[in-house]
């Protein structure tokens, strides 16, 4: 087991319950290149594809969720980097993003469900009449990894003149972005979840990642829904394993339908990649939405088999070995956004639309 793995281990209910080991998470994350995974050696990683950042998530959430929620909000962001056209902009924040000495923040849930006719956009471009930038104003619900030291954050906004939305990166340290106190959540409370808030915030062409929001996010949504199933994968896995060891000594019956329910995950996740790897998630969007709900709803079958398997023993706080932190991280699972009513209501509009 690594240095990270073992960390994770000793430190995972404290991460999902209490906020102390906020500060130390992303430098954990960033101290076991985590970071560098999927990057382009030319750039500073390790190489290798967005389907092998899915991997490295779902590895880390097997130990802790609220672990592999910020390490998909930190790669995230440098996804929507390397994805820019922007390089100039990769280049000045990337370094500091995967070393771990910069936070990075997705902010763009609301711009997929935006893209996807979900919600409007939440916040504003006004043109600044004194520089070839834009006042930003509005606020973000949550957001996660917005380290109080310092985080930028990605946000799609809608020019006030109409024109096409874009997307830029804003500061916590520029004039006007106010950050919420952590956000009492009943689980992932390591994970610096907070709602900022933005009043005539001063963005210039150098903050913009893409001066065309509805063309670009379709390019970059697979690696974002795709890395948040990560969690999933991770969290159903470890969760598998612990019936499936319970199931073998104490509970034969449950043996059988373990086994199929780690067989129908490992298709899920092959299905994920090949779909990632190829590029058909980006016209086919649909496709990574039902798989999305698939895997979500294997965690909840992972979590109910885990319980079985253990029986009353789950009722023990010394018991515990993990199942009522996974319980409460499983709980998160439908409801990051885009949630699966959202998703399933995505799905219900284009089966009616489409012919």
């Amino acid at each position: 087991m690594s240095a990270l793995h073992e960390w994770l281990r000793e430190h995972a209910d404290t991460l999902d319950q209490q906020q102390l080991l906020a500060d130390e998470l992303m430098p954990a994350l960033a101290a076991a290149g985590r970071f560098r995974v999927g990057v382009p050696v030319a750039l500073g990683g390790d190489g290798g594809s967005v389907g092998d950042a899915i991997c490295a998530i779902a590895e880390v959430a097997e130990h802790s969720v609220t672990a592999a929620f910020v390490y998909w909000g930190q790669r995230t962001f440098i996804e929507y980097l390397l994805q820019s056209p922007n390089t100039a902009l990769c280049q000045r924040l990337l370094p500091q993003l995967l070393d771990g000495r910069l936070a990075g923040a997705t902010g763009l849930s609301n711009a997929m469900k935006f893209l996807s006719g979900m919600e409007p956009l939440q916040i504003t471009a006004a043109a600044d009449a004194g520089s070839a930038g834009w006042q930003l104003n509005g606020q973000l619900a949550w957001v996660t990894n917005l380290h109080p030291a310092h985080f930028v954050a990605a946000a799609a906004v809608a020019p006030a003149d109409g024109a096409a939305p874009i997307v830029v990166v804003f500061d916590s340290k520029a004039t006007g972005v106010q950050r919420s106190a952590n956000l009492e959540l009943i689980a992932l409370c390591s994970s610096h979840t907070a709602a900022p808030k933005l009043e005539q915030v001063a963005v210039s062409a150098a903050e913009v990642i893409s001066a065309n929001a509805p063309n670009w996010l379709p390019q970059v949504r697979p690696a974002f829904l795709g890395m948040q199933c990560g969690m999933s994968i991770g969290l159903a896995r470890a969760s598998l394993q612990v019936a499936a060891t319970l199931a073998g000594s104490k509970r034969g019956q449950l043996s059988a339908r373990i086994a199929e329910a780690q067989a129908v995950l490992a298709q899920q996740q092959a299905a994920l990649l090949a779909g990632v790897a190829d590029g058909r998630f980006v016209r086919q969007a649909a496709e990574l939405f039902r798989l999305r709900i698939a895997l979500a709803e294997s965690v909840q079958q992972a979590l109910a088999l885990e319980l079985q398997a253990k029986g009353g023993l789950a009722y023990l706080v010394d018991q515990q070995h993990g199942f009522s932190r996974r319980w409460r991280e499983s709980a998160f699972i439908p409801v990051i956004t885009p949630s699966l009513t959202q998703l399933q209501a995505a799905l219900a509009q284009q089966a009616v639309t489409q012919p």
